[in-house]
């Protein structure tokens, strides 16, 4: 404390000299203080309080530092990822959540991409698989974000492939950058690989689906066997019971039979009018 209070310069009065201790050790001791000398054996007792009120600091200075001190330390304590929870700094966001625009958003789950799809209406939705170590993935990104832009009434799902692999194997996804493009009651209309030399595709793909068009039913999302791939796949929480299928097979069946009938009577009918005929003459 004695090495801080004279950092602070709280003796600008006094002449400073070496002198050795018994230990053979040196130390720095204040001759005169404010006009009178204090000897060795006296300067140990001397209290913090009395050289404070003779600094004019009134100890508030050196108290201060020794929090700040105390903060500093006890910050540099916490982990980074700690830190950048309570947002103490800030998160540095990764390639694929730059340049998201509003009709942007990262599948969580396969019961999220599933009610994504038939909630769509008649909306083209455009489901984007990539992967954080993909460099095809990332060089294309900033492309789709323009294209997203540019067609603010597409709905664009991002999924993530290695936070979501047992979804992707569900879905037969095993090539990215990969696309898979919706559409109301048509479900799938296309499914493609591409990247930036590749681009046409999506472009195309764009173009020859997004124009408005009515839908005769409600939207149907994936397929049936993918629902049932995914209901069965351990790894994921989703459950899906199949259709019951109602059978459609019975009235077809009584009118093929009236039809088969129709022409037996008219056969009959001609025979007899000709054995009539025959019989008159």
């Amino acid at each position: 404390m004695a090495e801080v209070l004279g950092k602070a310069n709280l003796f600008p009065a006094c002449s400073y000299s070496h002198e050795k201790s018994l230990e053979g050790g040196a130390c720095l001791i204040p001759k005169k203080i404010s006009g009178f000398c204090l000897k060795k054996n006296n300067f140990s007792s001397l209290k913090l309080k009395s050289l404070a009120s003779m600094s004019g600091f009134n100890g508030k200075r050196v108290v201060f530092l020794e929090k700040e001190n105390m903060n500093k330390r006890r910050f540099s304590q916490v982990p980074i990822k700690a830190q950048m929870q309570t947002g103490v700094i800030s998160r540095v966001p990764k390639w694929w959540e730059k340049g998201l625009q509003p009709n942007m958003k990262e599948v969580t789950s396969a019961q999220e991409l599933v009610d994504s799809l038939l909630n769509s209406g008649d909306k083209l939705v455009v489901i984007d698989f990539f992967s954080p170590g993909c460099g095809g993935c990332k060089a294309l990104h900033p492309k789709i974000c323009q294209f997203a832009e540019m067609n603010p009434d597409v709905q664009f799902l991002q999924v993530n492939y290695e936070e979501h692999k047992s979804m992707c194997y569900s879905l037969n996804v095993h090539v990215l950058p990969f696309f898979r493009f919706y559409r109301g009651a048509q479900g799938r209309v296309c499914s493609f690989s591409c990247t930036n030399a590749t681009i046409k595709k999506f472009k195309d793909a764009l173009a020859k689906h997004t124009p408005d068009r009515c839908s005769l039913g409600p939207s149907k999302g994936l397929e049936e066997k993918e629902l049932l791939a995914l209901s069965t796949n351990k790894d994921l929480l989703f459950h899906y019971a199949p259709k019951p299928v109602q059978p459609t097979s019975a009235p077809v069946h009584e009118e093929t039979l009236v039809a088969k009938q129709v022409p037996c009577h008219s056969k009959q009918r001609d025979s007899e009018e000709k054995t009539l005929v025959g019989a008159g003459r």
